[in-house]
């Protein structure tokens, strides 16, 4: 059986999957420039993330949408377990949003310019100005009623359990106090961890936790990254 499977990734999975990035981003790019980046900067990306959870024969198992709204601007956190942590929210997680990725993700060809033009948050760590504009950036994003989603683990697991969460998602969160959603993927390492260069099918189960709203003071910093940290590992199979 895994054979053939080899064989079908190879002869059929990989060709499309190429196929459906370049429409995927060329889409994007033509949505943008005519002035619907709102709504381009996202769609395209949605059905790429499903068409690749298809391909790959992954089933994606979504509970507790119903605790998020279209309407409000969230900071979503998610554990990073591997790459289908990226198609299965693209594809399922049914919310505009943005992500805060890493800069060097910028280097991709075609897939990075066209995360720059649909206005994804690239992470600049390189001198207090370059971090300050990755903020305003974000700022921005958030308050013009769109969402980000971040992996504040910083890098996919090496075996499948969570490290710790940097600060950064957290510091938006406070900042412009916004709701602060934690999302559990579970499976996404089973069907394609770090070291492997090709995916397995199976199943990935995405939990939409309650929102953490701030309190009357905002956000308590220390109390938040825990909690979450709590929430997203207690629901790991």
């Amino acid at each position: 059986m895994i054979v053939l499977y080899r064989i079908y990734q190879i002869v059929v999975m990989l060709p499309l999957m190429l196929v459906a990035t370049v429409l995927a981003a060329l889409t994007t790019l033509a949505g943008c420039a005519l002035g619907g980046g709102r709504r381009w900067g996202y769609w395209p990306a949605h059905i790429w993330g499903k068409v690749f959870c298809w391909l790959t024969l992954v089933k994606v198992t979504v509970s507790g949408r119903e605790n998020i709204s279209k309407d409000t601007s969230y900071v979503f956190v998610a554990n990073h377990q591997g790459a289908y942590d990226i198609f299965s929210i693209y594809g399922y997680l049914g919310h505009n949003f943005r992500w805060m990725m890493k800069s060097q993700l910028r280097k991709i060809p075609l897939v990075g310019y066209t995360c720059e033009v649909s206005r994804q948050v690239y992470v600049d760590k390189s001198s207090p100005g370059a971090l300050r504009h990755t903020m305003n950036r974000a700022e921005k994003l958030l308050s013009g009623g769109l969402s980000l989603v971040v992996f504040p683990e910083g890098a996919r697991s090496w075996d499948g359990k969570m490290r710790q969460f940097k600060r950064g998602a957290f510091m938006l969160a406070q900042e412009f106090n916004l709701p602060v959603v934690p999302i559990t993927i579970d499976g996404a390492f089973s069907v394609m961890p770090r070291f492997k260069k090709l995916p397995h099918w199976g199943h990935i189960h995405l939990t939409i936790h309650e929102p953490i709203h701030p309190g009357n003071e905002g956000h308590d910093m220390a109390e938040l990254i825990t909690t979450t940290h709590d929430i997203i590992e207690q629901s790991l199979g």
